[in-house]
């Protein structure tokens, strides 16, 4: 991810420890105001809930601006298709932030900061062109509270979800008012979600209607061997193509074969335990090429904001920036590990930056689970949306 700048991380010996996305300060990501339209009259001023993003409210980091530029391998600049007007849609996008809050103590705040506008900006914003994007503030595990070394008090991780289930039963009751929803999350995100899934939606036949899709990354989401349903859902299956609704892409990202201490790829590990899921025989991690929906390779769409430091970028004038065909996606087994293996594809006379492993090889391109292939989950959100009409 491309608005994140990793600081030092001490890396813990035990497999209890919860992932962490650290954020840097990036003043300039400024949030919008939000677009008008059906969804921003749903403002409540009585709502419970603090919203980081909400359609039609001012400051919506989740509103930033789509524009982007196209870097071929040549140099050659481009501006790629729009998939919409980023204005009121028919359908919903929940999303859950990953692990950002510096704050003291073991759990945050509800306070919006700066690191939380920025992550959502670069994670969820560019949905906003195919959904009305919704992110409640939750009381998240902090970085200190994941970064001692061991297994994370599962006080502190009830406390976590029960912020986040509030929301979610809030805009439920108040805001949702019958439109499908997509349901976006990344790392600790990621595990929160994976759980209200578990409890709210997997359940409930009504909500599985009503789910479009899931994106659930770098969460270790748990299947049977050879089955697309089973292990962390009863009733949910993964994704077999872009236009299968009610279904979950999952996926964690790595440039080489996870080591056997990796926090991702294998069942029980690392995130694992921040959703309560253990290692079962018979199961494994869920890999969903969001490219191809099969075995077979395909071209990432990455999109990153132009004015961050953690991949160097071509100078542009937009806010975003995308190089085609410079990466390519496969799912990949081995040594009991699932992932999404991403393989820079450059040739010579291709300075176009890549990305690298820059929290260590147990995380391997964990920042990036959602930027390398933000295009590819765009357009896979918007034909699941035309499938799901």
């Amino acid at each position: 991810m491309t608005d994140v700048r990793s600081g030092q991380v001490r890396r813990p010996g035990g497999p209890g420890f919860a992932l962490v996305l650290l954020v840097g300060s990036l003043l300039l990501v400024a949030p919008v105001a939000g677009p008008a339209g059906a969804a921003a009259r749903t403002i409540r001023a009585s709502s419970t809930t603090v919203w980081l993003c909400r359609p039609g409210q001012l400051l919506d980091p989740c509103a930033y601006s789509p524009d982007a530029t196209s870097v071929a391998p040549d140099g050659e600049t481009s501006p790629p298709p729009a998939l919409s007007d980023p204005r009121a849609h028919a359908f919903d996008c929940f999303y859950v932030y990953p692990t950002s809050s510096n704050e003291p103590g073991d759990n945050a705040d509800l306070r919006i900061q700066p690191v939380e506008r920025e992550v959502a900006a670069v994670q969820a914003s560019r949905f906003s062109q195919v959904c009305n994007v919704w992110a409640p503030m939750y009381r998240q595990a902090t970085l200190g509270a994941l970064n001692r070394g061991a297994a994370v008090d599962p006080a502190v991780v009830a406390t976590a979800y029960d912020s986040l289930l509030a929301a979610w039963k809030d805009y439920l009751a108040h805001d949702n008012h019958g439109r499908p929803v997509v349901f976006i999350g990344h790392s600790q995100g990621a595990a929160m979600l994976i759980k209200l899934l578990q409890a709210q939606v997997d359940p409930s036949a009504s909500l599985r209607r009503r789910m479009v899709s899931a994106i659930v990354l770098g969460g270790n989401v748990q299947v049977p061997v050879g089955r697309d349903a089973g292990g962390s859902f009863r009733s949910i299956p993964t994704c077999g193509s872009s236009s299968q609704t009610g279904c979950v892409i999952a996926y964690s990202t790595f440039g080489s074969p996870p080591p056997a201490a990796a926090f991702f790829a294998r069942p029980g590990q690392g995130v694992s335990l921040q959703s309560g899921q253990t290692a079962k025989v018979g199961q494994e991690v869920a890999c969903v090429n969001p490219v191809t929906f099969s075995s077979r390779a395909g071209p990432l769409r990455p999109y990153f904001l132009s004015v961050t430091s953690v991949v160097p970028h071509v100078t542009v004038g937009t806010p975003w920036v995308t190089y085609p065909d410079l990466y390519t996606a496969q799912c990949e087994q081995s040594g009991g590990a699932s992932w999404l293996q991403v393989t820079a594809t450059a040739t010579a006379g291709d300075e176009r930056p890549t990305v690298s492993a820059t929290l260590g090889p147990l995380w391997g391109y964990h920042l990036q689970d959602v930027t390398l292939a933000l295009g590819n989950l765009v357009a896979d959100v918007a034909s699941e949306e035309a499938a799901y009409r």
